[in-house]
């Protein structure tokens, strides 16, 4: 059941500076028209959903469907019902000017930024009809965020809906949500294409997070225990571990090893439906990570076959130098 929706009134949301080349659009019958013109004029239409504070694994997600679609729309939205903290939904950065230089800069044509009432018209009231989608929304994220995914999936659809066919770019540093719109997509028919793009990291391997501003000095070094932790457990396949279960704890083992890191869950999945892996032999898999750093909640997960991946742990076993796999380039984090 989708919690109660908390009342946030973001200030001055209305006058901001609109740059040369981009529209901004409020409303969603708006959307629906601009986007139904230019399809009707032969156009592809990429769509990047965010809740802003955009860094540069959104402008990475955005400078692709710039470079594969002959239009791209930015959604700029804090969904509410994604959020069963209010004080967290509060805190959450709201930049909508600098939101909207940094999606003009990376090659969007519009940004979609609508007002809470414009989405949800019974706010601060939840709506009365909210989409869950059931099985892959259960574990992890799921169990830790009671109806946070029924959130995604309620504002993915209305976004869908709004946005009619195109191609959809969500980024892999939240791939539970990732697997739920995929299956959102497929099972309510939306004439979208989801296509998914690698995180973009720091050079220590940070995943990059609107959340990571909250991290203090020593937190923001800590908060590398979520990589650390993936690379052991990548390693451990590497060399030959088995057991899923063994690997997971390399992973948990690393994290817990980081004195400002609560760990909360680590797991080796099966990468299609996330449920716990019975063998590392079964198909392509994915180690997930969730640990509190300080007051910051972070998630990261990679897959523990890729061949880079596997490459770097080997090197770093030989006792070599070597470089972190970071994604760079047209690839990028998204979340809404």
């Amino acid at each position: 059941m989708t919690p109660p929706v908390a009342v946030v009134h973001p200030a001055g949301s209305d006058e901001v500076e609109v740059p040369d080349g981009l529209d901004l659009l409020r409303r969603g019958g708006d959307l629906v028209a601009r986007l139904e013109a230019e399809r009707s004029s032969g156009r592809v239409v990429g769509l990047v959903p965010t809740m802003g504070a955009l860094h540069a694994g959104h402008r990475a997600l955005i400078s692709r469907a710039a470079s594969e679609c002959d239009v791209t729309v930015v959604t700029v939205f804090v969904n509410p019902l994604q959020f069963g903290d209010a004080g967290d939904l509060a805190t959450y950065p709201r930049t909508l000017a600098t939101d909207l230089a940094v999606a003009r800069a990376a090659g969007a044509s519009v940004v979609f930024a609508p007002e809470v009432v414009e989405m949800y018209p019974s706010y601060p009231e939840p709506p009365a009809t909210s989409v869950s989608v059931a099985g892959i929304s259960d574990r992890w994220e799921g169990a830790w965020r009671p109806g946070h995914f029924d959130g995604v999936a309620t504002v993915v659809a209305k976004l869908f809906a709004l946005a009619g066919r195109c191609r959809a770019y969500f980024g892999e540093k939240d791939y539970q949500q990732l697997a739920v719109v995929r299956r959102l997509a497929s099972d309510l028919s939306f004439p979208v294409e989801v296509v998914s793009c690698p995180i973009v990291r720091e050079p220590d391997g940070l995943a990059l997070s609107s959340r990571n501003v909250r991290l203090g000095p020593d937190e923001r070094q800590a908060a590398t225990a979520l990589w650390r932790g993936l690379e052991a457990g990548a390693r451990a396949l590497a060399k030959g571990e088995r057991r899923p279960e063994s690997v997971a704890a390399a992973v948990s083992d690393e994290v817990e090893r980081e004195p400002l890191a609560q760990l909360e869950y680590a797991a080796l999945v099966r990468a299609d439906d996330l449920e716990p892996a019975a063998t590392v032999d079964g198909g392509p898999l994915r180690l997930l990570v969730a640990a509190r750093v300080g007051s910051v909640r972070l998630i990261d997960n990679v897959d523990p076959q890729d061949e880079d991946l596997v490459r770097c742990c080997r090197r770093h076993d030989d006792g070599a130098s070597h470089e972190r796999p970071v994604a760079t380039g047209p690839q990028g984090k998204g979340g809404v």
